[in-house]
């Protein structure tokens, strides 16, 4: 083999320098046989598999790590120790339990969405045709190894890179490495520059490329991370960011907050008793700490994110990370692709124009070959686009087979028959579809609509000769872009010879045009340009593909008597100009409204495509990324541009645009990495689509890689943070109101959590100063009454606020500030007020229990046991419990919406929408009677008693609570206003609504 180093097979000249017979040799293989199952398994042991680091599955040991390595999981587990150390094993043994179960819930939900983008990689991956032992056979591309010899052929995804031995009018769309999106034809001629660019080593084909046309056979030269692909892909491991979300970095914030927090309260109870530390003291301050954090945040968090990650695979995107669902309610921008996203990626023949006749409108979806012919006669380029908007208009005349003119029907044989496309429906799907290049596919089905599919017109009906009869075949070649056959006319026994391909070279191959029903020569060729140059530019403005198609009947003296007639140079000249047929990729009818929602929600959305400019501005007016009406010629901010002309600004220049061009035509990688750093200096929150490797580094530097699934590569997908597995633009759309929705949701249920954890410390740290007969505080509740609430209550109704359907303003609303998280002023005022509002409640109740109704007793060591001396001390605990579990449950109602009434009439309507909310309240309510009345589990547990009287205490004190919500919010809604968005094509604003 080729000199290389310790690690990697790579030559020090690279194999397109080298004839195949040297490659042969190096690589030590056979062109015929390939290489022995021994050679095969040495290999294998020496290279490795053929894919890329990290392909080999999901290491459950880096998830479970990361659960475990969080500020709370980290302030729980020194809790749980000082707990056992002061011999508490009851206390230590519920926080052990929380975290055990935190840990296991947070690996699971992200174990599973790990695993499912493992599965969706290896479902993506390809096999590949060898030939092994003299035999040919099919394994998985991971089993490839240098030295094989690979067979490909049309359609197939090219296992490993390759130098290529044999070639078959062979061409490879290498757009995911070169972001070039036109086939490159390959050859087998010597490449002796070492430097020349991977576009242009033409002798060479690359892993996850795919082949467009013909087949070939290379000597694998390459695999895994030594592939072009790989190397790629070692760049990206390399520039890996280990950077946090806004929620990350709310939640680190928080917990090292409250840890503090902690802190400082437990040195206020060794204070408040003197820094006589016992083990009762320690074990308040322990119950003080316990109060300060919410345990069940880290698992109401991920179980959130993980319905929300559930929901998007529903709705056909595979999020790879919990967190990407929340920076997506921050997007303010999104850079998306034309093909396949905001297009259906199925080329439609939508236009036809005739010399003589005018313009052709031609109806119909897909591959579906169903729609009309309208004959519109000469029209304006305004008047083109009408009708590619509205339609024909009612004068437009109807073409069928009884009024169709012979030169029409001559436009659908070429159509048919100068073409490698087959349509058909798919027997288990009942769809129809298209199997062979795009282009020619359109053209198949326009001639199927009208009759005349190319299986008609050459297949025998009846045992009669079929109408033509292939003779020669000349496919497309992109040095002459176009392509002919010769047919035998069934009936007439003349050769007739069709033609099609880029107007400019099937013009230059004809010397007659047919007008109507006549066949006009022409002397010159610019005579015929003249005459159709500007019906080509229509159709191109309209987003349109043109094509041009010709024919000719061939002397039967001349293909007798040459010879050398039937090569291409003889037939493709002397042919007659039929007209002109336009192909576009139809917008997804579900893109313009999509679009819309966007600037409804505050998101500019930006197309970034290899297309033409004419062709990329017309698809995005109609997906209403630009104005239906928007020209270059209009004053105002250039909305479109080509990458070279974006490209060549300075960052300081892109910096003075006052907008940010909404489309950028035939783009390249480098161009939107150039898009992406742009929108960041303007301080933009922006999503980026990609499939290609040569789309990885703007994935990768976006605040959200959104990989295309069906058809994207590995690397891609590796690169992003969510996979859409139907390449659609209203995914995300979908996944942008879905990261809205979780982002509000945890804001709600981080509220509840919160707010009942200040209720608990206003009534411990008060409670510090009931100090019974041995001068020890008494505590208004335990330990585990504390943890309780915290797990078992407060838990299930914030995930089932986790669980809330999105608010009808949601996508009205501006994009959140990435600089702000969780806690804004409004936020903040809710936790302190509701929560406040509980803990003097709770606070309320105790002392009404003991001082009251009672005889002020607060008894001896009743923070241990039960005696007859804690009688009224264990009965407060137990109304406190029992008012606390109610608030909490009730409070969970208020956090459903800030503002809106809940217990109020007008609010009573939506009290049962969210089912999870019902249920938990229910189960919460009906957990206080065993907990209050199971004799053991009471007194000596929870270290309460049951209750009698108190429930008339706890009726009054939650009226009292939910008087003072709901008079809360009037007063926010009565002051406080919404921002919602007001955005069109041109400009967005802001105004202020009310949220009623």
């Amino acid at each position: 083999m080729p000199k290389s180093d310790n690690t990697h097979n790579t030559p020090i000249l690279p194999y397109h320098t080298y004839e195949v017979r040297k490659v042969v040799e190096e690589l030590n293989t056979d062109t015929d046989d390939g290489l022995t199952t021994q050679e095969v398994k040495s290999r294998t042991e020496k290279y490795g598999p053929n894919q890329m680091s990290g392909d080999s599955g999901v290491s459950p040991w880096k998830v479970l790590l990361r659960q475990l390595v969080n500020y709370l999981t980290v302030i729980l587990i020194l809790a749980m120790c000082v707990a056992f150390s002061a011999k508490d094993w009851v206390e230590g043994g519920v926080i052990a339990f929380v975290i055990v179960l935190n840990t296991t819930i947070g690996f699971l939900q992200e174990y599973r969405a790990e695993k499912t983008m493992d599965s969706l990689r290896k479902m993506a991956s390809p096999t590949s045709h060898v030939i092994r032992d003299g035999n040919q056979i099919h394994i998985s591309t991971t089993e490839v190894v240098p030295g094989d010899v690979l067979l490909f052929e049309n359609g197939d995804v090219i296992g490993a890179d390759c130098r290529l031995f044999e070639n078959f009018n062979l061409e490879v769309d290498e757009a995911l490495l070169t972001g070039e999106s036109v086939p490159v034809p390959k050859t087998l001629e010597l490449v002796e520059n070492p430097e020349e660019p991977i576009g242009d080593r033409r002798n060479m084909v690359y892993a996850s490329t795919t082949v467009t046309k013909g087949r070939g056979k290379g000597v694998v030269t390459a695999t895994g991370m030594d592939s072009e692909i790989g190397k790629i892909a070692k760049r990206l491991m390399e520039s890996e960011s280990s950077g946090k979300t806004s929620l990350q970095r709310s939640l680190d914030k928080m917990a090292l907050i409250l840890f503090g927090l902690a802190i400082v309260l437990a040195i206020i109870v060794f204070a408040v008793n003197k820094f006589k530390v016992s083990e009762d003291i320690a074990i308040y301050a322990i119950s003080v700490g316990i109060a300060v954090i919410p345990e069940g945040l880290i698992a109401v968090v991920t179980l959130t994110m993980a319905a929300g990650v559930r929901n998007m695979a529903k709705n056909k995107a595979i999020v790879r990370q919990l967190s990407a669902l929340e920076a997506l309610g921050s997007v303010t921008n999104i850079c998306s692709d034309k093909t396949g996203t905001l297009t259906q990626s199925k080329m439609v023949l939508t236009k036809a124009y005739l010399p003589g006749d005018g313009f052709y409108d031609v109806s119909g979806k897909g591959f579906n070959p169903e729609g009309d012919l309208f004959q519109l006669g000469e029209l304006t380029s305004e008047e083109l686009a009408e009708v590619s908007l509205s339609g024909p208009s009612a004068t437009a005349r109807k073409i069928t087979e009884d009024n169709m003119s012979t030169t029409m029907k001559r436009m659908i044989q070429v159509s048919a028959l100068c073409n490698m496309a087959i349509v058909k429906k798919d027997k288990n799907t009942d769809q129809w579809v298209g199997i062979g290049d795009p282009t020619e596919t359109a053209l198949q089905v326009f001639a199927t609509k009208l009759g005349s599919g190319k299986p008609g017109l050459v297949k025998e009906v009846n045992g009669q000769r079929p109408l033509f009869d292939i003779h020669a075949e000349f496919p497309f070649d992109s040095t002459v872009k176009r392509m002919s056959v010769v047919y035998t006319e069934g009936n007439s026994e003349k050769h007739i010879a069709y033609l099609k391909g880029a107007t400019e070279r099937v013009v230059d191959c004809c010397t007659r045009v047919r007008v109507g029903d006549r066949e006009v020569a022409i002397e010159k060729r610019e005579e015929l340009m003249q005459m159709i140059g500007g019906k080509v530019d229509q159709l191109a403005s309209n987003g349109l593909r043109v094509l041009s198609l010709a024919y000719r009947y061939i002397e039967p003296q001349l293909s007798e008597t040459h010879p050398d007639y039937w090569e291409r140079e003889q037939v493709d000249k002397n042919m007659v100009f039929l007209g002109l047929v336009g192909i576009y990729d139809p917008p997804r009818e579900e893109s313009k409204e999509a679009v819309l929602e966007c600037y409804k929600a505050g998101i500019r959305v930006h197309m970034l495509t290899g297309d033409h400019p004419a062709t990329a501005t017309a698809i995005a007016r109609e997906v209403a990324i630009l104005p239906s009406d928007y020209s270059a010629d209009k004053e105002g901010p250039r909305l479109v541009m080509t990458a070279n002309e974006f490209d060549s600004l300075s960052d300081a220049e892109v910096d003075a645009l006052s907008q940010l061009p909404h489309v950028i035509a035939r783009c390249s990688p480098d161009t939107k990495v150039k898009m992406i750093e742009a929108l960041h200096r303007r301080n933009k929150v922006a999503a980026m689509t990609g499939d290609g490797v040569n789309d990885s580094p703007s994935l990768k530097i976006a605040n959200i890689g959104i990989a295309m699934g069906m058809g994207g590569s590995d690397v891609a997908k590796n690169a992003s943070d969510i996979v859409l597995t139907d390449d659609n633009f209203s995914t995300i759309v979908r996944a942008v109101e879905e990261g809205r929705r979780i982002f509000a949701n945890i804001q709600k249920f981080v509220l509840h959590l919160m707010s009942t954890n200040v209720s608990e410390i206003i009534a411990l740290i008060v409670g510090l100063a009931f100090i019974d007969v041995d001068g020890t505080s008494v505590y208004p509740m335990s330990p585990v009454q504390i943890l309780f609430l915290n797990m078992v209550t407060s838990s299930p109704p914030a995930m089932s606020l986790g669980l809330e359907l999105a608010n009808p303003l949601t996508m009205r609303m501006p994009p959140r500030p990435t600089k702000r998280g969780l806690f804004n002023y409004e936020a903040v005022a809710d936790i302190v007020l509701y929560g406040a509002m509980m803990g003097l409640i709770a606070l309320a109740d105790f002392i009404i229990v003991i001082y009251g109704f009672g005889n002020g007793s607060l008894g001896r060591e009743c923070n241990r046991n039960y005696s007859d001396s804690c009688d009224e001390v264990f009965r407060a605990r137990g109304t406190v419990f029992s008012t606390l579990t109610l608030l909490f449950l009730i409070h969970a109602y208020n956090c459903r919406s800030l503002r809106q009434p809940q217990w109020l009439p007008k609010g009573w309507s939506s009290l049962f929408e969210n089912k999870a909310l019902v249920g938990s309240f229910t189960l919460g309510t009906l957990f206080i009677f065993p907990i209050l009345y199971i004799p053991y589990l009471n007194t000596d547990v929870f270290k309460h008693k049951p209750l009698t009287w108190e429930w008339g205490v706890v009726a009054v004190s939650v009226v009292i609570f939910i008087v003072f919500s709901e008079l809360y919010k009037f007063l926010k809604r009565r002051f406080l206003k919404s921002r919602v968005i007001v955005m069109n094509e041109n400009d967005d604003k802001e105004e202020e609504v009310s949220e009623d």
